[in-house]
């Protein structure tokens, strides 16, 4: 199955939840009138879009409509498919951490994914050639250490660790000087699923930030945070509190395949301007994709994209 197919899959619940709503807002009026587009909206809202996006998407909608001078509703779908991939669309998502000495830490609360996540990456890395280092800054719980030993093992990359209930900055400290013997081209660093009400584990995280900065300065940084697709809203007010904390590159979310709430890509990236830059849709490392604005509203909407 290729990548398109693979993710179209998995946004099928995602896609039953939000695009058959829509398609029934389409076929179920005549002409296109403010009933029209509050129906459109409340079906995005329901569909985890978020408020804010929604609006946006809905008052751009409309001046479309207008400029194009459409009458029917069903002439709206492409305009709003369009609308809809221009919003997601923050230009070149980078992963500029591919090509350079680089430091990629990723943080999230528990249960998010984010220990297979590490792994998966590194699978992605070592694919293409990487030296890549891991580090099992999440120490607080001992099956994380074990499960990313485990990723360690299967990629065949090295692993820093220390034992359970370890000083997690320490970890990160000694994983930097094993970085740079081993030449190693990117660090991975999984770090503990720090509940964002617990303001000791935020501290926690800062004192990784200065330990990175004092030590590996002249790395490339990237901040991912791995969110739960499932959570829907939730994961926006995740990603706000871990934002206050630490400067947040990209987003990782998780659990694409097993949601009806994948609008929430759309949310986040609308109300925060941080590109979702991967998004698993399934158990496999090939099942952690690039995220790509085009193929993602394509597989949304099932319009067809070749392989």
């Amino acid at each position: 199955m290729g990548l398109f197919s693979k993710l179209k899959e998995g946004l099928t619940k995602t896609r039953d939840n939000i695009v058959s709503g829509i398609d029934s807002v389409f076929s179920g009026f005549s002409s296109i009138d403010d009933d029209f587009y509050e129906e459109l909206e409340e079906t995005m809202i329901m569909g985890d879009m978020g408020v804010r996006a929604t609006e946006e998407i809905i008052e751009e909608l409309k001046q479309k409509v207008k400029e194009n001078k459409v009458k029917d509703p069903q002439a709206c779908r492409q305009l709003l498919i369009d609308t809809i991939r221009e919003k997601m669309d923050l230009g070149e998502n980078a992963y500029e951490f591919e090509n350079r000495k680089s430091i990629v830490m990723l943080i999230g609360v528990n249960g998010v994914g984010k220990t297979t996540s590490v792994g998966k990456l590194a699978g992605h890395l070592k694919a293409m050639d990487k030296k890549v280092v891991m580090a099992a800054a999440d120490t607080f719980r001992a099956a994380a250490i074990e499960q990313l030993t485990e990723w360690a093992n299967r990629t065949g990359c090295d692993i820093i660790a220390q034992s359970e209930g370890s000083d997690p900055a320490a970890v990160i400290f000694d994983s930097i000087a094993a970085a740079k013997a081993r030449n190693a081209d990117v660090l991975l660093c999984d770090t503990a699923g720090r509940l964002h009400n617990k303001k000791n584990l935020m501290e926690e995280l800062r004192k990784i930030d200065r330990v990175i900065e004092r030590e590996y300065a002249d790395a490339y940084r990237e901040n991912l945070i791995v969110l739960d697709a499932t959570t829907g809203q939730n994961a926006l007010s995740q990603l706000k509190e871990f934002k206050e904390v630490t400067d947040i590159t990209g987003i990782i979310l998780t659990k694409m395949d097993g949601t009806a709430k994948g609008g929430i890509a759309v949310a986040i990236q609308a109300e925060y301007g941080i590109p979702v830059k991967y998004i698993g849709v399934g158990e496999k490392v090939e099942d952690l994709q690039k995220f790509d604005s085009n193929t993602f509203v394509n597989a949304l909407f099932d319009v067809a994209e070749s392989e």
